[in-house]
This record gives structure tokens, sequence and C-alpha cells, in this order.
């Protein structure tokens, strides 16, 4: 017979289910009715979340709260997920789950993108459930009674690895596409199924898996610097009042570019990190599967071959310029592992350096300027500028900034427009500061530039409508007198094209 203690845990138990099925349903967007969804799914629901159940009332002692703190978590993702739509374009996936460190970590990336106040409100709503939770619903404290709970416990736990095993039975696919599959799967199937898919190895096709054929490659190595310049693209064709000289450089070094063109991008807004691994490994979204979300989670300590690893067998040396903390991204870690010898982060730097929040761009191409004056052996950089990196919204344009950054008056909304172009043209100094210092060289030199992704400026696009998610790139030499080729392509092809273009591959 099943004593009352069990029967108020499976009665928890199931009544945080159909609450949970509710929250469900303020994501953005919002996922199928039960009846429309494949069973499969329903029953991973159920499973997943009377496993959770039972591990939380086997660590509280309390199934009632519990319930609470089970269903705030739930809360606290619908409304991450929701803002990542409304600022990315994409649902919250698995992989996602490694931000909310970073964002204790770098808060200034993160929160107000999900808003100061929800953070506080969250924060301030989690310290009242807990207190009531804990003072309201005495903790079970003879034998019995927590016998009797843990009797529940081990009868939900039992029914949770049971429903698990049978959503086996059925076919979940994925399509790596979050917002569609968080609408059919739902929320914690869609995330169960991008979890497991972590564990999948893929097969990668890397550009550079082949080694160096060093007889045929050119006979004097030049240096060579790739910037991947934050949120870096040409925004005069999202409002034709933006001053045309905003990128004055970067349209004269076009002029003098191998090739320029629009860069197709695997990230919108963020996620830096997938344009980078495309770049510098040559591998596609699709090889990747579930890892595009995060190449640096799993895949580089199975081994990719990289840019810097083709060239490090060139006998280049390889350095990344990064004015930030290394460890951001493991990349103190992974970069090694990706065949750069050094690494120079935030501590190269000094707090002058900084333009708005972040090192500025100015201060990096004096930064690469210093390496390429004191090296002899040939060498290959790769800067990840921070300028641009936003929240641009906690910056405040003056009337100067859009005087001299328009040619007519942008309309109401668009002070981050405002503050993009500002740091943009920093970006662009840093291309003439380049262009210079590379023209000074003794030795052939080629520059490699690229944006990582489109800026965040939600209010800016409600505004003057979208952009198509692509971004601007150059390939230049510090001796070239041809025409320049207008060329489109892939982030994961830039790498190998640009070794092309220089000699270096064939």
């Amino acid at each position: 017979m099943v004593d009352a203690d069990s029967l108020q845990v499976l009665l928890v138990a199931t009544v945080g289910l159909v609450v949970s099925i509710g929250v469900e349903q303020l994501l953005i967007p919002r996922p199928l009715a039960l009846h429309k969804r494949a069973w499969p799914s329903l029953v991973l629901h159920t499973g997943i979340w009377l496993a959770i159940s039972a591990l939380l009332v086997l660590l509280l002692g309390r199934p009632w709260f519990a319930l609470f703190v089970e269903t705030a978590l739930l809360l606290l993702i619908v409304f991450v997920n929701n803002a990542k739509v409304a600022s990315l374009r994409e649902s919250f996936v698995f992989q996602d789950f490694e931000y909310f460190t970073d964002a204790i970590r770098h808060p200034r990336l993160y929160l107000p993108f999900f808003g100061w106040g929800k953070a506080a409100a969250a924060a301030m709503g989690s310290a009242v459930a807990i207190f009531i939770g804990l003072t309201l619903e005495p903790v079970p404290n003879q034998r019995w009674d927590l016998m009797g709970q843990l009797g529940g416990v081990i009868l939900i736990g039992a029914c949770a690895v049971l429903l698990m095993v049978a959503s086996r039975l059925g076919k979940l696919t994925v399509t790596f596409d979050p917002k569609n599959d968080m609408v059919r799967l739902g929320l914690l199937s869609s995330l169960w199924c991008y979890a497991k898919a972590e564990w999948t190895r893929p097969t990668l096709p890397s550009l550079f898996a082949s080694a160096p054929d060093k007889a045929n490659a050119t006979s004097v190595r030049p240096h060579l610097v790739s910037v991947q310049s934050e949120s870096f693209f040409d925004p005069r064709g999202l409002f034709p009042g933006v001053h045309p000289d905003t990128l004055v450089e970067f349209d004269k070094l076009k002029k003098s570019a191998l090739v320029h063109g629009r860069l197709k991008v695997p990230a919108w807004g963020a996620n830096t990190v997938r344009s980078e691994f495309a770049f510098l490994s040559g591998v596609s979204a699709v090889s990747l599967g579930v890892h595009r979300f995060n190449p640096y989670r799993k895949m580089v300590a199975w081994g990719v071959p990289t840019l810097a690893s083709y060239l490090k067998q060139m006998g280049y040396r390889t350095i990344c310029v990064h004015p930030y903390p290394a460890g951001f991204y493991g990349r103190d870690k992974i970069y090694p592992m990706m065949g750069f010898d050094e690494f120079i982060d935030i501590r190269e730097f000094a707090s002058a350096d900084r333009s708005g929040a972040y090192v500025g761009d100015v201060a990096v191409a004096e930064k690469i300027a210093s390496i390429l004056d004191s090296v002899t052996e040939p060498v290959f950089i790769h800067a990840i500028t921070m300028e641009n990196h936003g929240p641009l919204h906690l910056e405040k344009a003056s009337p100067a900034d859009v005087a001299s950054l328009y040619s007519q008056p942008p309309p109401p909304g668009c002070n981050d427009l405002t503050i993009y172009l500002k740091h943009l043209r920093n970006a662009d100094r840093m291309m003439s500061m380049l262009k210079d210092t590379m023209t000074k060289l003794n030795r052939p030199a080629s520059l490699c530039w690229f944006g990582d992704h489109v800026p965040i400026m939600e209010s800016v696009y409600n505004v003057l409508g979208l952009p198509d998610g692509q971004t601007e790139f150059l390939i230049w030499q510090n001796a070239q007198s041809t025409e320049p080729e207008v060329k489109n392509l892939e982030a994961r092809e830039l790498g190998a094209n640009w070794l092309q273009r220089v000699g270096l591959m064939l």
C-alpha cells in the first residue's frame, strides 16, 4: 500500500508535469500542440521532467519546494530562449548551458541582452522562492516520513527511466535548426537530443588536412595577417544617410586588393567562434552536425587540421592576438591544439588602449605592427578584435557623433547604429595602419580581413529592416598591381582561398 508521503511526492510530480507543459507555451516560437507532436518526444519530456523531480525531492526533502525550483529553472531557460531569439534569431540549445557560467564571469557580454531588470527580478524571485520553500514547507524529520518520501522518489524515478527507454522505440530526428527542432519536439526533448548528439564524432573534411607542398610553394614566404574584425559589415546599404567616408580606407583597400566580396558566415549577432572555427579549420557547419553551435566544446580536442597548423608545417611562427582574457571560450587551451605558438591576450594591453568598453582596434593594429617589425622568420598573426562588441545600447551617442557619421539624420531608434559607426571608423583606421605597416616591410606580406557576424542592433533593424547576415572580406598584399577580383565566399573557404592566392597552397 502506498502511504501518504509517497502519494504526496507522486501528486507533486504530476502537478509539475502539467505545469511544465504550460510553461513551454511561453516559448518563442511556441512548440506544437501536444496532439501534433511525435509520441516519443512527449514520452521523453515526461521522463526527463520526472527524473529531475525525483532528484530534487531526494536532495531537498520537500516535494513542493522541489516543484518550485524545477519550474523556476524551466522558466529561466524559457526567458533566456526568448531573449536569444530576439537578439540572435536562434532558439536555446543544449550547448548554450555553458554560457551561464560565462555570464557570471563576463556579465557585460550577456546580461544586457537578457535585461538587467529581468536578471534582478530573477535573482529576487529566486531568493523569495527559496525563503518561502524553506519556511512554509516543513522538512520531514521522522524516519517514517523520510522512508515514505523515498518510496515516492523511487517510484517516479523508475517511471522516468522506463519512459526515457520507451522514447528510444520511436525515432526522434533533429535537423540542427534550433527553431524547427524546438517547435517540433518541445523544449526538454530538443535539449536532450542535442546533448545526445554531442557525443557523436563526425568525419571532418578540412581544407587543411593535406600536408603542404613546400617544394612548389612560393620561394619567399610572406608574412600573413588575418583580422577577424568584430561585427564588421558595411552598413551603408542599411541606411543611405550613413556618411560615405565611414569606410573610406576599406574602399581604398578594395581597389588594390587581390579579391574582395561578401562573406557567408555561420553566425548572426554573436557566437564568434562559429565563424572563427570555419575560417581556421575550413570545415563546413553541415559537416560539424551539432558541434556547429560551439565547435570548441569537443571538436578541437579531437584534433582538427587548421590554417595555423598548416602554416606551422611550412616554417611559420603562429601567433594569436586577442585583447580579451585568453581563457574566454577556452582559447588558451584550444589554440595550442590548433597550431598556435603564442597567444597575446588582454594582459599585453594597457587601460589607455581602450576605446569604449574594450581594447580599441588601433591598439591591436599597433601590437601587430610591433610584431612584424621584430620578427625575422615568416609569421602568421591571427587577430580577433573586440572594440565593436556589443551591447551597443549601453553607450550613448552625442549630437557631434550624429553630425559626423551621417549625411542625413537617422530616424528615431537608431542610437545603436550611431555607436556602431563610431567604432567602425576605428576598424577602418586599423585597416589603414596595417596597410602602411605592411607596405614598409622588406618581405612580402598579405592581409586577410573579414567580419565574424553582423552586430546585434534589434531596435535599428526594427526601423531599417534586417540585413542579410553576410559580412565583408578582402585579401590584400603589399605587392599587387592587377585588377581586383570580386567574389563571394563562405567563411570556411576564405583561409584556403587566401593561401592559394599568395602561393602557399596549390
